[in-house]
């Protein structure tokens, strides 16, 4: 019903030429997305609660973290729910990007979606197993890959932009940019989805990281931004900057619940969602080497979990981290959660800034 609802809105909202620009649409959504978050928040809580789903805590992670157990997950179907009628509502529906990245969010969303349900509700420790996410997640990302290699109109698509050099760019061929495609999406949603192990850890980095693509993809479609600014001109990819926009305002949104003491975790339903939307987002505007500028606090979560899982086996039973994600690490090491999580916060808009002044330094 809402949906449908958004549907029949949107059609009759872009017939007016004021709402036909991209910049007031971004607002708009964003504003939008922040709205349906605040008025459906307290009720899917509820709804989560009495259903019993809770979050199930580590026996071998921080102490501290033993009294979240019981509270509220799966959360982050509200980002979804938020980010799907925002971006029917404000988006242009004849763009096949918005259909690309909304089919790799909920894709992703899904998957996420059944790991959670089977953790909290079939009460199985493992839900959905390692190979079976992998597998699913790869056909999305891959499926994902494959329709936006094939249908490149333009060299400039298939193209890595090394940011910093004005005309240091690697032809990729078809081929060559599938698979780095599939590589973005699908890491940068698993990357996301280790992130999240705080309260508030993982969404404000996100809406950070999302609301910098979202520059990126209004230069990328504008023809006379992209050329004095030396980006590649991706016609259409400017629209993009709406889903951006609905991203942050749900993120936002769900980030107001989230803050510590968190009254809902995201869970796998939102994480490995978001993670990949941004990645998805990423590759259409040219920007890979920037995503993994501006996300690196993912990069070194997901590399603390590579190294300490490799080195465990290698070593015969030894660790280089207290324990890995890398945000246990440094809460075993004597910061406070909410020290952990604000200092990464820090860190990440520091990235972020540096990754939006590769659009002058070049």
């Amino acid at each position: 019903m809402l949906l449908e609802l958004a549907l029949w809105l949107g059609k009759d909202i872009r017939a007016f030429n004021v709402f036909g620009y991209i910049t007031l649409r971004t607002m708009l959504a964003a504003l939008t997305a922040l709205m349906i978050s605040f008025i459906f928040g307290p009720g899917l809580i509820r709804w989560l609660a009495a259903k019993k789903i809770g979050q199930a805590v580590r026996d071998d992670g921080p102490k501290s973290h033993l009294t979240k157990a019981g509270t509220p997950t799966m959360g982050g179907a509200l980002i979804l729910i938020a980010i799907g009628v925002t971006t029917l509502l404000w988006g242009d529906l004849k763009n096949r990007y918005i259909w690309v990245v909304l089919f790799v969010t909920l894709g992703f969303g899904a998957v996420g979606w059944v790991d959670d349900w089977r953790k909290v509700v079939h009460r199985d420790p493992k839900g959905l197993a390692s190979r079976w996410k992998y597998l699913w997640t790869s056909l999305i990302a891959g499926g994902a890959a494959v329709y936006l290699g094939l249908s490149a109109t333009d060299f400039a698509e298939t193209e890595l932009i090394v940011p910093f050099f004005k005309t240091v760019a690697y032809p990729l061929g078809i081929f060559g940019f599938i698979v780095l495609t599939y590589f973005v999406i699908n890491g940068t949603g698993h990357a996301v989805n280790l992130t999240d192990g705080l309260d508030g850890l993982a969404i404000m980095p996100t809406v950070m990281v999302s609301a910098a693509l979202a520059v990126f993809a209004y230069v990328a479609g504008h023809a006379v931004f992209s050329k004095y600014l030396g980006v590649p001109f991706i016609a259409g990819a400017g629209e993009l900057a709406v889903f951006c926009g609905a991203l942050c305002g749900a993120g936002l949104g769900f980030l107001w619940f989230n803050a510590y003491p968190a009254d809902v975790f995201m869970g796998d339903v939102g994480a490995l969602a978001l993670g990949a939307a941004m990645g998805t987002v990423a590759v259409i505007v040219r920007q890979e080497i920037v995503l993994f500028i501006m996300g690196g606090l993912f990069v070194a979560e997901a590399l603390s979990v590579m190294v300490q899982v490799g080195y465990f086996k290698y070593s015969g039973g030894k660790r280089i981290f207290r324990m890995a994600p890398l945000h246990h690490h440094y809460e075993l090491s004597g910061w406070k959660e909410t020290q952990v999580v604000v200092r990464f916060w820090i860190i990440t808009l520091m990235l972020v800034l540096f990754g939006l002044s590769t659009l002058k330094l070049r």
